[in-house]
């Protein structure tokens, strides 16, 4: 759950034949959701539940075309799946958009209908909030279902989930140190964070409290200027990025900036970010991260603190609890760097192995008897 401000990238590819896209890509059901009155128009995405209920955030965009819209939910629903998986939870992945502009398309009526659809599958999808939403939005929801999470503290949920979902790419990135230099200790550390939302800005503060260098970029001037002169990091232009030397690169904004252009820019050691889908193309880009000797942490394992807390809500919330669990994501960066370089896979190859290994044995557990 990413609150950014950068602009979003042109996704790899988009597949407009719908049917083909959810076949390929294993989908359980595909939701449209469709009110004239309110002007809602969204899709929810069921990947896989497996494990449990799907669980996903609920991102609001004004996508250039539905089929650009439909390509982006069936990604980050199979993306929900494997977070969900890899970070021990029982749970499934989901995900949903609603196409629009957050900042002028927003209200009561068209939340309220759209956690009527949610409801409609009679919990086989939670939602939450993500890009665009907001913990207001998850109330007015929550008006009209019980699944639901992401509520603010007063409702019994756990507020704000940025906090933690930037402790588990902090934690990523200790490990991802580790690896790549034996010491975990980020002090010093040229590290570039693209994209100062909620997360990004957290994640800037765990930096500076280890004194690491931190350089931001963010569309977004006034927050990007804030961020700055609040946790002392220096402002660089969006499109310096990839030309910068520094040993960590964090992109915090949406997907697929690591693409084969800006991969054969990149002058950095090691790729840890919150942003989910980082590589556009899993299958060309984390093998070229490889090639050039660039350490990527899986974007769906580091950045699982989000899905970790709004998890603890449905079990009752304790905000420890959810910290405590998310600092694991450390333990299991190092395992995954390892077995990647043990079998010569790249490092998200690995991670999805992980996952779907997981999602298989319980599969067969729950088919037993």
């Amino acid at each position: 759950m990413i609150d950014v401000k950068e602009k979003k990238p042109e996704p790899a590819q988009v597949n407009t034949n719908v049917f083909d896209s959810i076949s390929a890509s294993r989908h359980e059901q595909v939701v449209f959701c469709n009110d004239p009155e309110t002007g809602l128009k969204a899709i929810i995405a069921i990947h896989n539940t497996v494990l449990g209920p799907a669980l996903g955030g609920t991102r609001m965009w004004m996508y250039k075309t539905e089929g650009e819209a439909v390509n982006d939910v069936l990604r980050l629903s199979r993306g929900m799946t494997y977070k969900a998986a890899i970070s021990g939870l029982n749970l499934g992945g989901g995900k949903a958009v609603i196409i629009g502009d957050s900042r002028k398309d927003k209200s009561e009526a068209l939340f309220r209908k759209f956690g009527r659809f949610v409801n409609n599958l009679n919990g086989k999808y939670i939602t939450a909030e993500d890009v665009g939403t907001s913990t207001k939005d998850m109330e007015y929801i929550a008006m009209e279902t019980k699944h639901v999470t992401g509520l603010p503290e007063s409702m019994g949920g756990g507020g704000d989930p940025s906090p933690v979902t930037a402790y588990g790419v902090y934690m990523g990135m200790k490990a991802s140190a580790q690896f790549a230099w034996g010491n975990d200790s980020l002090s010093g550390k040229k590290v570039v964070v693209q994209g100062v939302g909620h997360v990004g800005e957290n994640l800037v503060k765990n930096l500076r409290k280890e004194n690491a260098k931190v350089y931001i970029t963010d569309l977004n001037e006034e927050q990007l200027q804030r961020v700055s002169t609040e946790y002392g990091a220096e402002v660089i232009r969006p499109d310096a990025v990839f030309d910068m030397d520094m040993d960590i690169y964090a992109p915090c904004a949406l997907g697929a900036t690591l693409n084969t252009e800006n991969i054969k820019r990149l002058r950095c050691q090691i790729v840890s970010g919150a942003a989910n889908n980082q590589l556009a193309d899993e299958t060309i880009h984390g093998p070229m991260l490889v090639d050039k000797g660039i350490i990527y942490a899986p974007d769906f394992l580091i950045n699982a603190g989000g899905l970790i807390n709004v998890y603890s809500e449905l079990i009752g919330y304790n905000r420890q609890r959810a910290l405590i669990q998310t600092e694991h994501i450390y333990a299991v960066t190092l395992e995954i760097l390892k077995k990647a370089r043990e079998a010569g896979l790249h490092t998200q190859a690995a991670a999805t192995q992980m996952a779907e290994k997981r999602i298989s044995d319980i599969s067969k557990v729950k088919s037993s008897m």
